[in-house]
């Protein structure tokens, strides 16, 4: 009895430190996801007002600039993990952000406000993101993406991204140029000091939020016992895509649901061959089984899904309601997949 207790009194302390440990990681994760988040808006406010001094057309700054800027997080938190050692962490958080994007946020923002796609350009570019998922998915297949691979995916994303604004900038006026003017009229009133302000300033506080994120994030990992491959696909991947919720949100309550489905289809195309692109150059990143059969496959198919919904009726497609309804159970389910077999 007294060696039990000996016992049982001893775990106290180791018990007490886990917890402080823990309670210290999620204040970091939080505060790094608020300042992550508002720095993210305020870097994209800044490039976006920089773009329309020098002049540069709507459709241009719609697909680069604000779709670079909602996935800047991304981008952050991964290159950083991947060059401290975490390259686990830094795939969780592009594929998880990428059923983040369709799953959750889509679902909810079609739960709001149902989405329908006029723009030519995002249902051409819906085909091309089940074709990167493909990519994505032969690439973790042998288990590991090399930095060879790493550069193929950076130069994918390269042509694709030139043949984009090749296509929207030769041919005729389309809707997503007229809605990402509408939705950033306030940036042409901005003083091009104040945006080259935000522009410098939002990206420093953003490099500086998503180190403290990930610091935390790994902290967690490591007092809990878990993988940071599953912290990346949950905690940090649901995080690092607040920034598309709100915008996404914000524009289908305006009507604007081109700029909705962008912001995720541009994003998803973003983390995939940018993000992990990066984060592979950095460092080779070691694919544990379970992504090729569980994550990449979830990827997959919401992609599939959602070429489903974009293309089904004449004309145009739709995400109804009850559709979102589907699309947030798909992330319950997935995010329960996840944390089951992660305790397994």
């Amino acid at each position: 009895m007294v060696s039990i207790l000996r016992a049982t009194a001893g775990c106290y302390p180791a018990q007490t430190r886990v917890r402080s440990r823990v309670m210290i990681a999620l204040a970091a994760v939080l505060i790094g996801l608020v300042v992550l988040v508002w720095s993210a808006d305020r870097f994209v406010s800044g490039a976006a007002a920089t773009a329309w001094h020098f002049n540069v057309p709507p459709l241009l700054i719609g697909m680069v600039i604000i779709g670079f800027g909602t996935s800047a997080p991304e981008m952050v938190v991964s290159a950083i993990a991947s060059s401290q050692g975490n390259p686990g962490l830094a795939l969780g958080n592009a594929y998880g952000s990428n059923i983040t994007n369709i799953a959750l946020i889509l679902g909810v923002t079609a739960l709001l406000s149902p989405l329908a796609v006029h723009s030519q350009i995002l249902r051409k570019e819906l085909p091309v993101l089940l074709a990167v998922t493909a990519l994505a998915a032969w690439q973790v297949a042998d288990g590991v993406i090399t930095h060879v691979e790493a550069f193929v995916l950076l130069g994918v994303f390269v042509l694709l991204m030139s043949w984009t604004i090749y296509q929207g900038l030769r041919g005729p006026a389309d809707t997503l140029a007229t809605e990402v003017r509408a939705e950033h009229e306030s940036a042409e009133n901005m003083a091009l000091g104040r945006a080259l302000f935000w522009l410098f300033f939002g990206l420093v506080l953003l490099v500086a939020a998503s180190r403290l994120l990930v610091w935390g994030a790994v902290l967690i990992a490591q007092s809990l016992g878990v993988s940071d491959l599953v912290i990346g696909l949950t905690i940090v991947a649901v995080g690092t895509s607040l920034p598309e919720l709100a915008s996404s949100v914000i524009a289908a309550r305006k009507g604007e649901s081109d700029i909705a489905l962008g912001n995720v289809i541009g994003s998803n195309l973003f983390n995939t061959l940018a993000v992990v692109g990066i984060a592979g150059g950095i460092a080779e990143i070691t694919v544990p089984p379970e992504v090729l059969g569980r994550d990449v496959l979830s990827m997959g198919a919401l992609a599939l899904l959602l070429c489903v919904m974009g293309y089904r009726r004449r004309g145009q497609g739709r995400i109804n309601r009850v559709e979102g309804a589907l699309l947030i159970l798909c992330f319950v389910a997935y995010t329960c997949w996840v944390l089951l077999t992660s305790a397994a």
